[in-house]
């Protein structure tokens, strides 16, 4: 009987060690569902990988571009006189003596055009002949260099440096390629005009060869040349300059021309008789 206090004395601290042991689990348990539920709603708010686009998908064009491309459409909508379609300096042959005429580079146009003024004063205001220009400055050049060459061994100077000129063959074959050809078209739009096929274009002709003529009562051939000359070099860089604006008073005058020129089709030039059309090939 003695024994049996000290039997229930021991069982009571192994009833409570197991009971904290359960304790101390479910507060383990606890914990790791709590951190199970914080990880799962870390990965909640996380950023999920957006989706890779379609392949397939097609890029619609900026509203800059689809602007541009609209500026660009109504810009070659624009009356252009003569029907160009190319920007002036392409319509003037490109490279350099297009460079020359827009005044790309000053020092040089302004050079070149000051060399074209001398030369006119020389020939045209002073009377001077082309022949004796030619002999006197060979006379010039010839007697400068002669001195200089036998002078260079007293002076202790090099003798000048003359370079050898020589004219490319492949340079005067396209010359006159290009000569020949121009000649040939020439001939053949004077013939197609001489048969009275193109009553519009032999008016052009008509008048433009009229207008030659009062040139040239009015002026000789050299003065003739050096106005060309001299418009050449005022004229594509003041319409290169103001081009809208040119190409607006051109379409109204162009506009009237084309409307004079339907009346005075339809009363005139109706009534011609032409020439024999072209015969058809079969």
């Amino acid at each position: 009987m003695a024994e049996q206090p000290h039997a229930e004395g021991g069982a009571s601290p192994k009833h409570e060690t197991l009971m904290e042991k359960l304790a101390d689990k479910l507060h383990v348990g606890g914990k790791g569902d709590s951190s199970s539920s914080s990880s799962d709603s870390d990965n909640d708010e996380r950023p999920r990988p957006s989706a890779p686009p379609a392949a397939a998908a097609e890029v619609k064009p900026s509203f800059s571009d689809s602007a541009a491309t609209a500026a660009a459409e109504a810009k070659s909508k624009v009356f252009r006189l003569f029907g160009r379609e190319q920007p002036i300096h392409k319509a003037l042959g490109g490279g350099k003596p297009a460079d020359v005429f827009l005044w790309r580079n000053r020092n040089i146009s302004a050079g070149v055009l000051g060399g074209a003024t001398a030369i006119w004063i020389l020939f045209e205001c002073l009377g001077y002949h082309l022949l004796t220009f030619v002999c006197h400055g060979l006379i010039f050049s010839l007697g400068v260099l002669f001195l200089w060459s036998n002078a260079s061994s007293f002076i202790n100077k090099s003798p000048p440096r003359i370079p050898e000129v020589i004219i490319p063959e492949d340079l005067v074959v396209n010359i006159a390629l290009s000569t020949r050809y121009e000649i040939n078209r020439a001939f053949a739009n004077l013939r197609h005009i001489a048969l009275g096929r193109d009553i519009k274009k032999f008016l052009m002709v008509i008048a433009g060869l009229w207008l030659l003529s009062v040139l040239g009562s009015c002026c000789n051939f050299l003065t003739l040349v050096y106005i060309v000359f001299v418009v050449l070099h005022t004229v594509p860089v003041l319409y290169e300059k103001y081009e809208d604006q040119i190409d607006s008073y051109g379409e109204k005058g162009w506009v009237e021309v084309k409307k004079q020129y339907a009346v005075f089709d339809e009363k005139v030039l109706s009534k011609v008789p032409r020439g024999p059309a072209k015969d058809k090939k079969h």
